[in-house]
């Protein structure tokens, strides 16, 4: 505490607008991503066949159903410790999200726990980290898949509810200096960035098509790539009727486009899972050995959509942890004030004090806080399991214990959450048709 408390002052020496709360989040995305690092270290093939030498981590048998069985994890030891690294994380963030529910404000004592303390955070963050590599195997593997695949959903839902915000406030901002500056310039950008997005998505469904589908077969693959196409047509329709204009006049093809664009990802992440050869070409089969099964060459273990993903990932949790909507309907759903919400009025312990003219940090949640910290640690947990799920391709053990395979399950998470992106844009759209009592601004 001693060692870190200052921390924060000194950091926002340098930031002249920062806050304690957005120091706090920070930091606490900062230990996220130290254990993704940690995670991405040890499924390097180097690190991962020194793995074996911790005690107890590979050899030994365990209880699957009842059923004692021995369990020979040599090919598997890169995937037991991302998951065991996301269960650590999954758990620090958890017993936050427990210490801070119903924190009002700063004065509450669990809002020290949240905002200091960090140098023995991080201590328990090894510590659990430590403990998780203890776990025996068995059922542990197989039963943290399924918490793993539900909690990477809702991460999943939570990103596309940050990307249609996203998409809604660049629309708006765009639309907004053109009313006020060089008209064609800001169209012009307009035009351009929709017609490289609607460009990019019609390229990766014509790929999607020749590297994932067979003239004879891979029913599924077609059908998840066709009908994804027609409801991206439909939403983008939708976002230029005239009765939808007239409710919502920045509502435009930028937003449809970039909805689109996330959409052919999802489903090109989700061919990627398809646990079929003749349809999807970068499939990975490994034994118990190592080795490729007789049937099947050896793939890269890890394939360009979890390299997105990734990427995605460190985005949203960036965009989670540093602003504020724009628009209170969202602040509302993420659970955060809008921005300058709950800011103490003028200088003092609650406000911003200014020495020599320099800003220095300030609690600004002495009356009410800035954003919930449970959500905020909830949110986080859901991450961790989406970056757990994601190192590993949402593979998991057979029921022998002695090959990875892709299962179907992931397959239809990963649609299913395109499928309810898509549903919840079009009704970003549609309710203030439908609900026009209520405002949308």
């Amino acid at each position: 505490s001693c060692l870190c408390g200052s921390a924060p002052c000194l950091l926002c020496g340098c930031c002249p607008s920062a806050k304690n709360s957005t120091i706090s989040r920070l930091l606490f995305t900062f230990f996220l991503f130290l254990s993704t690092l940690v995670s991405i270290i040890m499924i390097i093939p180097g690190v991962e066949k020194e793995l074996h030498k911790l005690p107890g981590f590979c050899e030994g048998s365990g209880s699957v159903l009842g059923v004692q069985t021995s369990v020979d994890c040599s090919s598997f030891l890169g995937h037991k410790a991302v998951y065991r690294m996301g269960f650590a994380t999954a758990a620090f963030f958890c017993l936050f999200a427990v210490l801070t529910v119903c924190v009002r404000s700063s004065k509450d004592p669990r809002a020290a726990l949240h905002n200091g303390f960090w140098f023995f955070k991080f201590l328990v963050l090894v510590g659990i980290t430590v403990g998780a590599f203890y776990i025996p195997d068995g059922a542990f593997t197989s039963v943290w898949f399924y918490f793993g695949v539900v909690g990477s959903f809702l991460f999943i839902l939570i990103q596309l509810v940050l990307l249609i915000d996203f998409a809604h406030s660049w629309s708006q901002r765009w639309l907004r200096n053109a009313g006020e500056g060089s008209t064609k310039g800001w169209y012009a950008a307009l035009c351009v960035v929709t017609f490289v997005f609607y460009a990019a998505s019609i390229a990766a469904v014509a790929l999607l098509y020749v590297y994932y589908t067979e003239p004879e077969g891979c029913t599924e693959g077609k059908a998840f790539i066709s009908i994804n196409l027609i409801l991206c047509l439909i939403v983008s329709v939708v976002s230029i009727l005239p009765k939808i204009q007239e409710a919502q006049p920045h509502s435009g093809l930028l937003q449809a486009s970039l909805i689109t664009l996330y959409t052919i990802y999802i489903t090109w992440s989700a061919l990627a899972n398809v646990p079929t050869r003749r349809c999807n070409p970068t499939l990975l089969l490994r034994n118990s050995t190592g080795s490729a099964t007789a049937s099947e060459p050896l793939t890269a273990w890890w394939d360009a959509p979890s390299i997105v993903g990734l990427v995605i990932f460190i985005l949203c949790t960036l965009f989670i942890s540093l602003r504020s909507s724009d628009h209170p309907q969202v602040n509302k759903l993420m659970l955060t004030e809008e921005s300058g919400a709950g800011a103490g009025a003028g200088a003092g312990p609650g406000g911003a004090a200014e020495e020599g003219g320099v800003h220095r940090a300030y609690d600004n949640e002495q009356d009410g806080v800035s954003y919930n910290y449970s959500f905020f640690h909830l949110c986080l947990l859901l991450a961790a399991l989406y970056i757990m799920m994601t190192l590993t391709n949402w593979y998991r053990p057979d029921g022998s214990l002695q090959v990875l395979r892709s299962p179907w399950t992931a397959v239809w998470v990963k649609i299913c959450s395109s499928w309810a992106g898509l549903l919840l844009y079009l009704w970003t759209l549609v309710a203030p048709l439908v609900l026009p009592d209520r405002d949308f601004s």
